[in-house]
């Protein structure tokens, strides 16, 4: 059983009526690699409500970020889009997932396809060191409804310019923002019609959004005889097992 921590929220950051994310001081016995979840949560009633939550922070990082949708009727979104600075969340210690560089063969492009929240891990491993270096090109695709909810969009548009990561992110990262409220195409209509210029044969897909787009997508990569992936036996394309309902 993993043992529980307890972290301090630092900042918090409301960018729609449906999504806010969060950053909290991180123990310095905390690990994860990027692309992982960890389960974080609230102390209530004199229980743990603990949920899976991808990690936004790369693993370099000091301290930890997540990002949430609203949800009034959630067990735990209905407390936790309330948090504000200097409250306390609880998190088990140990992370895990499927989202993870090692879960691909070697390729040449690699492309983060992500609906909603479902971007949150495709921030840190676009700014994790291992990644950069492992990948000739990243193309980071993700879908909104409403363009306010294209979260982190200043910092993807502009390859993290206002850091020290600018210089080795450089013209790698491709960022393609997709607005369905507005008429753009979805990921999977942009798939099916060529827009999304994805060579099969060599290059590697990572998923995550909402359990439709999940299976749509990974039909998809199966009809263009791509393998999915594990950190056993790595493959094609990957999507976090944990989020996708069978």
């Amino acid at each position: 059983m993993a043992n529980i921590l307890e972290e301090t929220v630092t900042q918090v950051n409301h960018w729609s009526k449906r999504t806010f994310s969060f950053r909290t001081t991180r123990s310095q016995s905390f690990r994860f690699e990027a692309g992982e979840f960890a389960m974080i949560g609230l102390k209530s009633n004199n229980k743990n409500i603990l949920r899976a939550y991808s990690i936004v922070s790369a693993p370099w990082e000091e301290e930890l970020e997540f990002y949430s949708i609203k949800l009034d009727d959630g067990e735990l979104t209905s407390q936790l889009q309330h948090i504000k600075p200097g409250d306390k969340i609880i998190m088990q210690s140990k992370c895990v997932g499927s989202l993870r560089n090692e879960s691909l063969t070697l390729g040449n492009t690699l492309w983060l396809l992500s609906t909603g929240t479902g971007i949150a891990p495709f921030m840190s491993l676009t700014r994790d060191l291992d990644t950069l270096g492992r990948w000739d090109r990243i193309v980071l695709v993700h879908s909104a409804r409403n363009r306010n909810e294209l979260a982190y969009y200043t910092e993807l548009s502009t390859n993290f310019s206002d850091s020290d990561l600018h210089e080795l992110v450089g013209d790698k990262l491709s960022y393609c923002p997709t607005v369905t409220g507005e008429g753009d195409e979805r990921i999977t209509k942009q798939l099916e019609s060529g827009s999304l210029t994805i060579n099969p044969q060599s290059d590697r897909v990572m998923i995550c959004g909402n359990t439709q787009f999940n299976k749509d997508v990974i039909a998809w990569c199966k009809q263009h005889n791509m393998k999915q992936g594990t950190l056993r036996t790595p493959g094609d394309f990957i999507f976090e097992t944990a989020f996708i309902e069978r």
